[in-house]
């Protein structure tokens, strides 16, 4: 939410298109929403779990239900970004989109959707960070992104003249640091249950576990997602 309210808070004070390019950026929130909802729905569908298996001394488990969460979100993310490309012009028609304010939420969309697997693994894999007792780091998580896009945005909007396309180009970067900040963690010895570089086979039963109870925020995002565009729907 930050990230889209410092987004449109720059982009409503761009000279002679701020309406346009603000309403068309608005269009695109129902579809960010959706994402983070996917990005939830692994992420505190499995960090609970990997709490649980820790208390029970498991880590051998408690680390593969991590590593399943984390291939869940790479490959949702990936495919979020192909499905994404393919309908994104009839998607945003259909959200709200006019022939006017189309180019402003295409630019925009386009570009969050290139980093969209950064967002998936940032958001997706934090859970897992406070999980393992270290509430700063994943607060921090979220702090730099954040206010790295704050300082972002104004030099890609106006000194660099990107416009719509710059706060989108400004959320991915932020987005990147805050799951390379993640990731790094994870991987490094701080961290008591760690990521695996290698590959490890997904296992239906912990898919099952981590969809079930990742089911509610997963639904909550969603339902968060429709509302709003069928607000843009009506309001049209």
């Amino acid at each position: 939410l930050l990230y889209n309210l410092v987004d449109r808070m720059y982009i409503g004070h761009i000279p002679g298109a701020s309406s346009l390019a603000l309403t068309g950026v608005g269009i695109t929130f129902p579809v960010i929403s959706m994402i983070t909802a996917f990005a939830s729905l692994y992420g505190m569908g499995g960090a609970p779990l990997c709490s649980m298996a820790r208390g029970k001394k498991d880590y051998e488990k408690a680390r593969r239900i991590m590593q399943d969460a984390f291939w869940m979100l790479v490959i949702t993310g990936i495919l979020l970004t192909i499905v994404g490309f393919l309908i994104e012009k009839p998607l945003l028609y259909a959200l709200g989109a006019s022939d006017v304010t189309y180019p402003y939420a295409s630019a925009y969309l386009k570009i969050y959707l290139l980093g969209n697997l950064f967002v998936m693994i940032g958001l997706g894999m934090n859970p897992f960070v406070n999980a393992q007792g270290f509430g700063t780091t994943g607060m921090l998580t979220i702090v730099i992104g954040a206010g790295l896009n704050i300082v972002l945005d104004p030099v890609f909007i106006y000194g660099l003249h990107m416009g719509v396309r710059g706060a989108a180009v400004a959320t991915v970067i932020s987005q990147f640091i805050s799951a390379v900040w993640t990731l790094r963690f994870l991987l490094g010895k701080r961290a008591v249950v760690r990521l695996q570089k290698k590959y490890m086979p997904l296992q239906k039963k912990r898919i099952g576990r981590i969809l079930g109870l990742g089911a509610s925020s997963f639904t909550m995002g969603v339902t968060n997602s429709l509302v709003q565009m069928v607000c843009n729907a009506t309001l049209q």
